[in-house]
């Protein structure tokens, strides 16, 4: 039986990977499809004319690639993001304490609150308060911090890029004694606020949208992903209570958790085994910063830490995690010295020996924060780093000297983790002197490119020496590189780096990839050396192929996260079954798509043949089906959360054995292809 589909978790993206290096067309275009301009030719046409200015929201629906980052998946449901955030920031403020999300059958979203409503009333610009909100682009109430102290949404884009992008949007408010409400034709109004009747008990905003699908490649909304995102939220914002109703499969889950934090870092553990049962909890309010922070350490050998910024996950970090960090290990180092587990002879324990294990949730909330970038991926308020390290170095000591058994079994695990990274830098620096002195710095079983641009350069790892063979013979030499894999591939979840490193299936492909392991060091993993930027995994389609795919997805997940992160990690799609008359042949990837082909042929002679590995495929049909960029079809690997990825990783391919029985149990009716 073929492995089920995770959810939520690292996802694979279908994409036509069309690039072959250096190629260029010859019908007027570049290789990238766009058109060239004869030298010479005349810039009159490029005038005062040409420039064009965009009015109102049509700038969004023009490029709504810059708002919401794509127009897949991901941009639809950006949209519900955007909007809940509203609700959350009221949340945060101590406005509301119940928001409802509903997905309606008709494809509309819901999104309805009790907090104070949007205002009302003539504004500066002569319009109407909340039309302005909803139509015009960085308007809001989150700049000068007389509407929020702490918000997330610090570009006003929000709510009108959801508007732009909505073939219909209503919007009401309940405040200020009634219920006002307008509606919206792709982001322009149909009509005026208007007063609908008086306010009542009701309060709060209610928001109703229906994506434009002319704009979006889908709109269908996935209730797993709302929801993982709903109970993050409900972690963060600690007393609110939030509900998701889906109307289209009767489904409904509720969000509260008193606990905040402590609560998050307790189910991100909870397939693990803990070193303490409680987790440490640091909470503190400093000129207007409030920093609350929970940590808790597991006995498995990674490190999950999750961070954010007035709610919104900052996955590069920033300053709020550097100074965590900073105090973790000087707290640490300071405690073991001052218990006499660390001696005055050793050497103090570094940031890896410590994070080894360690899951934590640090979450700041401030009046002005400053990202980096559009995306607010990283935060970078200096003053950050010193209020959260003061904060965790307190709190810390403080638990350490009352609670000194939990300490002694932290230390030990750093302990432990710094004798296996040390074995495992021993370990690389072994085989990059034996590459030097032999002259062979590539693993032997690697059949190398030509090409040397990592751009312009592809590597397939591939499952055996047979595959390994045909995919030598059918391959386009000047830019795809193969590396065949001999034997089981290390389960690297319930392994140290020391035996990562020494695994004879792990460390050729280490080797062969060019940038190191994450772990050893600050410095033992950069990506600038990396020798492809399209990593290929092509493994039979059958359990067996499952289960090595996974095994080496694990891999990358918790070593080279950053080869996911930059787009390099593709899986391959091999077909399962050649079908032919004799004249015609074509392939199939499922048992459905199978029948679908032989019935399409509608001839009587039709010859069905099942792969059992890619093996059996000649280099001709290997590279005709699998590996031509102008035919293949490769799924890239994604990671839509990192909290879900986690626990996904942990659950399969971890010790626990309960956890993986109740998903199996669970998702086996969702498998789609069924390997007997």
């Amino acid at each position: 039986m073929s492995e089920p589909r995770s959810r939520g978790a690292a996802k694979a993206t279908e994409t036509g990977a069309s690039l072959t290096p250096g190629r260029t067309s010859t019908n007027g275009t570049d290789g990238d499809g766009t058109r060239r301009r004869k030298r010479g030719a005349a810039d009159s046409d490029y005038t005062a004319a040409s420039i064009q200015v965009l009015e109102g929201l049509e700038a969004v629906r023009r490029r709504p690639g810059m708002y919401i980052g794509s127009t897949d998946a991901r941009g639809l449901h950006h949209l519900v993001w955007e909007v809940v955030d509203n609700s959350i920031d009221e949340a945060m403020a101590g406005h509301a304490k119940t928001i409802r999300v509903t997905v309606r059958q008709d494809g509309i979203v819901e999104v309805v609150d009790d907090g104070r409503g949007v205002p009302v009333g003539k504004h500066a610009t002569g319009k109407d308060a909340l039309e302005v909100v909803h139509t015009v682009l960085h308007a809001g109430g989150k700049f000068g911090g007389g509407g929020y102290k702490v918000s997330g949404g610090l570009h006003g884009v929000g709510v009108s890029v959801v508007n732009a992008l909505s073939d219909w949007m209503r919007v009401e408010s309940a405040r200020d004694g009634g219920i006002w409400a307008q509606e919206y034709q792709r982001g322009k109004p149909s009509g005026p606020v208007k007063r609908m009747g008086s306010q009542g008990d009701r309060r709060g905003t209610k928001t109703l949208f229906r994506a434009d699908p002319m704009m979006f490649e889908t709109t269908d909304y996935s209730f797993d992903l709302i929801s993982q995102r709903l109970r993050e939220s409900a972690y963060l914002t600690k007393g609110v209570w939030i509900t998701l109703v889906d109307e289209r499969v009767d489904r409904e889950r509720s969000f509260y958790f008193e606990g905040g934090l402590q609560s998050f870092v307790r189910h991100l553990n909870r397939n693990k085994e803990v070193l303490h049962s409680r987790p440490i909890y640091v909470e503190r309010r400093e000129n207007g910063t409030q920093v609350e922070v929970a940590l808790q350490y597991n006995d498995t050998y990674t490190e999950t830490v999750l961070a954010f910024a007035n709610n919104i996950n900052t996955v590069d970090g920033g300053t709020h995690v550097t100074g965590f960090r900073a105090a973790l290990t000087s707290s640490l180092n300071d405690w073991a010295r001052k218990a006499g587990v660390l001696k005055d002879s050793d050497g103090n324990l570094s940031g890896d020996d410590v994070r080894e294990g360690l899951t934590a949730v640090i979450s700041v909330k401030l009046t002005d924060p400053q990202f980096e970038g559009q995306t607010k991926a990283k935060l970078g308020n200096a003053e950050v780093k010193g209020q959260v390290q003061a904060a965790v170095t307190d709190s810390l000591a403080q638990y350490l000297e009352e609670n000194p058994g939990d300490g002694r079994r932290i230390i030990e695990k750093c302990l432990t983790a710094a004798r296996a990274r040390e074995a495992a830098r021993k370990a690389r620096d072994l085989v990059i002197r034996k590459g030097a002195l032999d002259g062979l710095s590539l693993p032997g079983k690697l059949a190398d490119c030509q090409e040397r641009d990592p751009a312009r350069s592809e590597l397939f790892i591939v499952e055996g020496d047979s595959a390994g063979g045909s995919a030598k013979q059918g391959r386009a030499r000047r830019f795809q590189a193969i590396l065949p894999l001999r034997g089981k591939v290390l389960n690297v979840e319930k392994a140290r780096l020391d035996k990562i490193v020494a695994s004879e299936n792990v460390r050729p492909l280490i080797i062969a990839l060019g940038a190191g392991i994450e772990g050893i060091g600050d410095d033992s993993f950069d990506l600038a050396k990396l020798r492809y930027h399209r990593i290929i995994i092509m493994t039979d389609a059958d359990v067996d192929g499952a289960h090595i795919r996974t095994l080496l997805l694990t891999f990358f997940y918790r070593h080279m996260p950053q080869v996911i992160e930059s787009g390099y990690l593709y899986i391959a799609q091999p077909p399962l079954y050649r079908i032919s008359t004799g004249k015609v042949t074509r392939y199939a990837h499922t048992e459905r798509e199978k029948d679908r082909v032989v019935k399409e042929m509608n001839v009587k002679n039709v010859s069905v043949q099942r792969f059992k590995g890619l093996g059996e495929m000649n280099a001709d049909q290997l590279w005709e089906t699998t590996m031509n960029p102008e035919t293949r079809v490769l799924l890239r690997a994604e990671i839509d959360d990192a909290a879900e990825a986690d626990q996904v990783f942990t659950m399969l391919m971890g010790e626990k054995v309960e956890p993986r029985k109740d998903f199996i149990k669970a998702e086996a009716r969702k498998v789609r292809n069924l390997d007997v």
